[in-house]
This record gives C-alpha cells, structure tokens and sequence, in this order.
C-alpha cells in the first residue's frame, strides 16, 4: 500500500499530460512510496492518445472515463481506485508544482492535521486578472464568515486530506464547486486544516484556462448548502 495518492483530473489536457505526471512521479517528498491515479475525463483533444502512447511505470494507474464527468467527478473516482494513506489532488494544467507536496506532508504525519490545503500569494504571473483574484479574494471571504474560520485560499488546487477522510465526506459535486464542496464538508467535519504557502502560475485563457466568471455563484451557493444542509 502506498503512502501517497496523488489523483490526476485530466480533461483536454494533450499539452501538459506528460509533464504532470513526470512532475508527480519525480517530486521529492517525504514518502516511502506513492502512486498517482490519472483519470482521464473524456477528453475532446488528444488527451488520451498521449496516455496510451506511452509504457507507464507500475507507479502510474490511468483510469478512463468515456464522457466528462467535471473536476468533482474525476476526483471521486480518482479516490475509487486509490489505495494510498493520504490522497493529494493535483491539477494537470501544470499551474501547480508537486514538489511543494514536500512542505505539506508533514502537517499530516507529524503535526496530525486533518487535511493541508496549498496557500497562493498573488503576484502577477499568478494573478491571471484583477477580477480573477478580487472573485478569489470575496468567495474566501463568504466561506471564512459562514464558517467562522480563517483560512487564507480555501479555492486553492491543491490539497492533501487523509483517503479515508476524503471517502467519508459524501461528496456529490462534478464541477468546480467540488473544491467548495470540499472545503465546507471538511470544516463541517471538524476538521483541523493547515496551510502551506506553495507556487503558482495561472495559465491564459488560449492556454486552456477553464474557470469562468460564472463559477463563483456556484461555488457561493455550495459553501451555504454545505453550511445549511
């Protein structure tokens, strides 16, 4: 049984596939053994021809899904068929660094956090756009009232949760609001979360960027359902 799973969510994604994976497998970290769980989520682009182009190591599980099931639902199934102690959720858009999985473990192994969640500091490779980080700023601020909590970037992608906490959380969202979703179920939960300052840099729009505008009502409206239901 490993010790980390790190799941891969990977929609039209042929450009940084690849070099997602290299990042996960190659990343020093803190583990005796890990695997990563790509889901490859009905991809429209070459996504999957690049898979199934190349002999990956054991380490490397790719789980196909032949219509897209959204972030949420990759990432659920991604859990499906992990097996490790402690699931990371990584982006294959490449806007996040696996390496920084290093600083984030030990919160889990050695200060007995409940989960660990990456902190972004905005700069202007990462900012993508005013609106874009004003959006984040706000949906972080309605989630630390609600909740009565601080956390400094709860939409951040990547987080590292125990795999038998993630699969007790009855998660049900597909889209993007799986990252609220997340969030509030763990603080529901109880949940002691740390935070790890960590890289980022946004891609643009024609680099394939997915989150819209739109997205944050419903992010919104998840983190009240999470807190009211």
């Amino acid at each position: 049984m490993p010790e980390l799973s790190i799941i891969v969510p990977a929609y039209n994604e042929e450009a940084t596939i690849e070099r997602a994976i290299e990042g996960a497998l190659g990343a020093e970290l803190p583990v005796a053994d890990r695997e990563v769980v790509v889901v490859e989520n009905g991809s429209r682009d070459r996504t999957r021809e690049v898979l199934r182009s190349r002999e990956w190591p054991d380490e490397v599980r790719i789980v196909e899904v032949e219509s897209n099931r959204g972030k949420g639902g990759a990432v659920r199934l991604g859990a499906e068929h992990a097996s490790g102690r402690w699931m990371a959720i990584l982006d294959a858009d490449g806007e996040y660094d696996p390496a920084n999985l290093a600083e984030m473990l030990p919160a889990l192994r050695e200060d007995r956090m409940d989960a660990v969640f990456g902190t972004r500091a905005w700069r202007s490779h990462s900012a993508y756009s005013f609106w874009y980080v004003m959006g984040n700023r706000a949906i972080n601020i309605a989630a630390n009232v609600l909740y009565n909590v601080w956390l400094s970037d709860c939409m951040a992608g990547l987080k590292l949760v125990p795999l038998d906490l993630f699969r007790s959380l009855e998660l049900r969202e597909d889209g993007f609001a799986f990252e609220a979703e997340l969030v509030g179920r763990l603080l529901r939960h109880g949940a002691r979360i740390y935070e790890v300052p960590i890289t980022y840099r946004a891609r643009t729009r024609d680099e394939g960027k997915k989150l819209y505008a739109r997205h944050g009502w419903w992010l919104l409206f998840t983190f009240v359902r999470c807190r009211f239901a």
